[in-house]
């Protein structure tokens, strides 16, 4: 993660579209409120199944609310639960992994078999599970996303570490007197980093998905709240007459999904060269 890795990143203009692209829906969803020609949980009855026109972009849905208000204040709730799932996820997968691989024996033996026991089910299932038992909100569901997320990170983690134990500075800083501790936090954890990045910005769009999937069958966020699976879900009965009510929050989740995942591609490809 240098200047090198940088200029090899936009050397490609795509890559710069994707990181603008991205930028947007960042700021759309900072500033959502300021954006946002509505309020997003404004009813209005005689308002309601308008087509998309000059005054309501995107039309309005059953309640005669803006949809595109709901879409620009539901980029706050989709950016924001994809990157708390990932910063926890990431965060106790990366210590699993790193405790796992570097002292090895049975505490590497015991943690990659609860490990084991985590991804031996369909992450979406389990995740559905959790956020039942728990009650359907959207807190719930980012900690349901969160508790089987972290896997696929201390297993990517872990075989990092047992890679770089081989190596001799390893046990040079050993010789050196240095703690265990020490030792992770000062060469390997530096050195596991860029796979981490690579990893976090590849699951952006899927832990979006997730999360509105989640939404979109009732375990996520609750009506009204302007979640782009919610959204989608209270539209589909409707989707005949009045398209506009699930498209345009569908459409949101693709291209956000499609913007995140160009970002993490042109990420792999320039730590790869």
């Amino acid at each position: 993660m240098n200047t090198s890795f940088i200029k090899r990143y936009f050397q490609k203009p795509r890559n710069w579209f994707w990181l603008v692209f991205c930028l947007v829906i960042i700021v759309m969803a900072v500033a959502g409120r300021q954006l946002s020609p509505y309020d997003p949980l404004d009813v209005k009855i005689g308002d309601k199944f308008l087509a998309p026109n000059l005054s309501h972009w995107m039309g309005t849905d059953n309640l005669g609310r803006d949809i595109s208000s709901r879409v620009i204040a539901g980029a706050k709730l989709a950016i924001l639960s994809g990157f708390i799932v990932l910063a926890s996820a990431s965060l106790v997968g990366t210590t699993i992994g790193l405790v796992s691989g570097f002292f090895g024996g049975w505490v590497d033996e015991v943690l990659m078999r609860i490990t084991d026991i985590f991804i031996a089910f369909p992450g979406l299932v389990l995740a559905l599970a959790i956020a039942a038992a728990l009650g359907p909100n959207l807190i719930h569901a980012i900690i349901a996303i969160s508790a089987v997320w972290w896997p696929p990170y201390a297993r990517l983690v872990r075989g990092q570490v047992l890679s770089l134990r081989q190596y001799e500075f390893i046990e040079a800083a050993y010789s050196l007197g240095g703690g265990s501790l020490w030792i992770i936090l000062k060469h390997i954890l530096p050195n596991v980093l860029s796979s981490l990045v690579v990893q976090v910005t590849s699951d952006i769009g899927p832990a979006l998905v997730t999360s509105s999937s989640l939404s979109f069958i009732g375990m996520g966020a609750q009506p009204p709240t302007p979640e782009w699976g919610s959204m989608v879900s209270q539209g589909r009965k409707y989707l005949l007459d009045f398209w506009w009510i699930s498209t345009f929050a569908g459409a949101a989740i693709f291209l956000t999904v499609w913007a995140f995942n160009g970002v993490g591609e042109g990420v792999r490809d320039a730590l790869n060269k």
